[in-house]
């Protein structure tokens, strides 16, 4: 008989739990929650270790308590974000009351820093994995013995074992197409228009390590990018399999490679794909040419992280950007017709209200389709987490709970209160501008488009 692995984002409020991005998306405008590709290229890894899986996405609805009791797993792998680590772990706990010869697999980028403490606290813990977790959970699937298994850490006489870390993966083509035969891919649409779409990862590994980002410390400094020919299966896939043709082109920095992203675009277009895709870029990296092929091929959105108006704190954070060549990067997106989506960050340790007000005006000048201002939060394994720790910026109260949204540090001049109230004025100032309204409306092509957007704008008005 097949053993039974049961893959699981545990119930919770709806999140995005990538280990570099975890976010609770109620809060947020225009973050919609994103299929759990984590958890599909770990199914495959699973089936293709003979086992029978099956992926729940719980924050979105399904009875964890039944599908324990029917499914009878035999394994249960579980992301587990910071922002929901108690619940996380209470329902982790539950489930080995009830199944207590299941064996739990943990990851997450929390275990960066807490792994041999979290099988020692949590003793309904079987093991933890460090890092890239395809190759560890193949290992321990394969009946690896556990002290020969890179990259976990695992239980012993009641104590946690760390090994030594895994390598990362060089060649990403090796990694199974994720099983999303196992998931209700309808779940998963657009912001906008409300249309099915799939996120296809094509890189792994960020060279800049800023400050608040996790991308380094959970993928690398060496950028990997899967080969040109394996992506293009992957979105015919997606399209003949799955009728999907809208996509999110998940990296760490799309087009840190000029050559890699132009052949990718005149691949796109040579096999008449015809689809609608959005991915992410530095400001630095971007040209026009680079652009105008992007939107030939189906490139609508690209998002920015800008960070900041103020070039004090984009030097503190180590962003080795000009507000020139955030500037720069918008007009070229502009020209090329291809929308834009900026990030900023509000509450980083050196903010001020000038600095605070330096980054407003700085979104409203750049005038981009869409904007997110997160409240900065320092996730455990960041050089920001250190910083805080080491400059006793975190309180009593802290919580991770609205993690992006309402502030768990202070700065060294703003209380999280005060942060938390300028945060609020840069969304409302930014979106409630008449050019920016009847700019919106005008764009609007369908009705789902209007609904979207209308709920996304009362929710901008009713924001507590």
């Amino acid at each position: 008989m097949k053993r039974r692995v049961l893959l699981i984002y545990p119930p919770s409020p709806v999140m995005n739990r990538e280990d570099r991005c975890q976010q609770p998306t109620e809060n947020l405008l225009v973050i919609p929650p994103l299929p759990p590709v984590d958890l599909m290229y770990l199914a495959a890894i699973a089936e293709e270790a003979g086992c029978e899986a099956k992926i729940a996405d719980y924050s979105l609805g399904g009875d964890f308590e039944k599908d324990l009791t029917e499914f009878k797993p035999d394994f249960i792998v579980a992301n587990i974000a910071t922002p929901t680590f108690k619940t996380d772990m209470e329902i982790l706990k539950r489930a080995k009351e009830i199944l207590p010869q299941v064996k739990i697999i943990v990851k997450g980028a929390i275990f960066l820093t807490y792994n041999t403490n979290a099988i020692y606290e949590h003793q309904y813990l079987d093991y933890v994995i460090i890092g890239e977790a395809e190759l560890s959970l193949k290992d321990i699937l394969e009946n690896i013995p556990d002290n020969e298994i890179p990259g976990i850490c695992y239980k012993h006489n009641m104590q946690g074992v760390k090994n030594k870390s895994r390598k990362f993966i060089q060649n990403l083509d090796v990694l199974p197409f994720p099983a999303r035969h196992l998931v209700d891919n309808n779940l998963y649409r657009r912001p906008d228009n409300g249309k099915v779409q799939a996120v296809i990862k094509v890189s792994r590994g960020c060279p800049f390590h800023c400050f608040f980002c996790l991308a380094t410390p959970v993928s690398g400094i060496q950028v990997r990018m899967r080969s040109v020919d394996n992506i293009i299966l992957e979105i015919k896939e997606c399209i003949e399999k799955y009728k999907i043709k809208n996509f999110l082109f998940w990296s760490d920095i799309f087009d840190i490679d000029r050559n890699w992203t132009i052949d990718l675009c005149k691949r796109i277009i040579d096999e008449k794909l015809n689809i609608t895709w959005s991915a992410n870029t530095r400001a630095d990296t971007i040209s026009q040419e680079m652009a105008d092929l992007m939107y030939k091929s189906g490139c609508r959105l690209m998002s920015i992280g800008a960070e900041s108006g103020s070039q004090m704190i984009l030097d503190k954070i180590g962003k080795r950007l000009k507000l020139d060549d955030i500037r720069r990067a918008v007009s070229i997106l502009k020209k090329a017709k291809i929308k834009i989506y900026n990030y900023f960050v509000i509450g980083l340790p050196w903010e001020t209200e000038e600095t605070v007000e330096e980054t407003i005006k700085f979104a409203i000048e750049l005038d981009s389709d869409f904007i997110s201002f997160y409240t900065a939060t320092p996730l455990p394994g960041s050089r920001f987490y250190d910083y805080a720790i080491k400059e006793k910026l975190f309180d009593t109260k802290a919580s991770y709970s609205e993690a992006y949204y309402y502030p768990v540090i202070r700065t060294h001049q703003l209380s999280k209160e005060k942060v938390f109230e300028l945060h609020k004025q840069a969304v409302k100032r930014f979106y409630l501008r008449p050019r920016f309204i009847i700019r919106t409306l005008f764009r609007l092509r369908t009705f789902t488009e209007f609904k979207n957007y209308f709920k996304a704008g009362l929710n901008l008005l009713l924001r507590k």
